[in-house]
């Protein structure tokens, strides 16, 4: 595998010999001062060039080395996406090594160097960039809620909920597994993040998918979020919808009270009893017959 001052040799080598490449910038976790350093971490390169039109047309990937796979995302049919303003190669090499380059224009620079504080200028030929402050994860931080964003994530916790428990009636596993994985997760992910933020504060990263949660939040959340997560069988993703609801229910009434929140709804009380009936329900019934307690 090439080490890192190889790589980044690569990357600055290849721009000081094109003359359209005026300045190079890496983003995200090299630039991150607290990263715990491993050889999978991405080199995040901008190439910021005088005349984009060339780079439209330039395969970058054929120059940094032996190919693995690589995926070119501002012009794509399958996701329909087309970005006239930028280049972008993610390329995983052979050995190991990724770079995810961005090639844009130098007069989007400010794109680059302040919508993530995670930027290092690494090249700048023409002395035309600003001196960046130190890079630091604060563009990454959990946001404090407003008391509309809690109720909202809230409500949609509990309105997706039956949408699971309707594909598991019907014998959907896919259906219930997906809005169990896509929507209640994300909800549920969401309040852990801000229940975590009032135990430490709102200057924090949660990390990619909430990883760095581990060690921010109590025990008993930590662990009672690792059950909520299924194999697809009906029995499975049953436990995991009634586990999640009862986390939920805990996490909301902790950060509620740390926040100065009131809960008046009753969702988790009158949908969760919704969830067992549907539960109970027999597979042959044409009409529902519910009732609040």
């Amino acid at each position: 595998m090439r080490s890192e001052k190889e790589m980044y040799d690569l990357i600055l080598g290849y721009a000081n010999a094109d003359e359209n490449i005026r300045a190079v910038i890496l983003n995200g976790s090299r630039a991150n001062p607290n990263r715990k350093p491993d050889p999978f971490n991405d080199f995040d390169i901008v190439y910021l060039v005088r005349d984009l039109t060339p780079c439209k047309e330039k395969a970058y990937y054929k120059d940094f080395g032996e190919i693995l796979v690589c995926e070119r995302t501002d012009e794509t049919e399958l996701f329909k996406e087309h970005f006239p303003e930028f280049v972008c190669y993610l390329m995983q090499f052979a050995d190991g090594n990724r770079i995810d380059l961005t090639v844009s224009s130098i007069d989007r620079w400010e794109v680059y160097c302040y919508d993530d504080r995670l930027s290092v200028v690494l090249l700048d030929k023409d002395n035309a960039l600003p001196k960046l402050p130190e890079p630091n994860e604060s563009t990454h931080y959990v946001k404090k809620p407003t008391e509309r964003m809690f109720f909202d994530c809230r409500t949609e916790f509990w309105w997706v909920s039956p949408y699971v428990s309707k594909g598991l009636w019907r014998g959907q596993l896919l259906f219930a597994q997906t809005h169990m994985e896509s929507c209640i997760r994300k909800m549920l992910l969401q309040m852990m993040k801000w229940y975590a933020g009032t135990l430490h504060g709102f200057d924090y990263s949660a990390g990619k998918c909430g990883d760095a949660l581990k060690d921010l939040l109590p025990a008993d959340i930590w662990n009672g979020y690792l059950e909520t997560f299924a194999t697809c069988t009906e029995e499975d993703i049953w436990r995991a919808l009634f586990k999640a609801g009862e986390l939920f229910t805990e996490l909301t009434k902790r950060t509620a009270k740390a926040l100065g929140f009131t809960v008046t709804d009753e969702y988790d009380r009158r949908v969760t009893s919704f969830l067992k009936y549907t539960k109970d329900l027999p597979r042959n019934a044409k009409t529902l017959d519910f009732h609040i307690d």
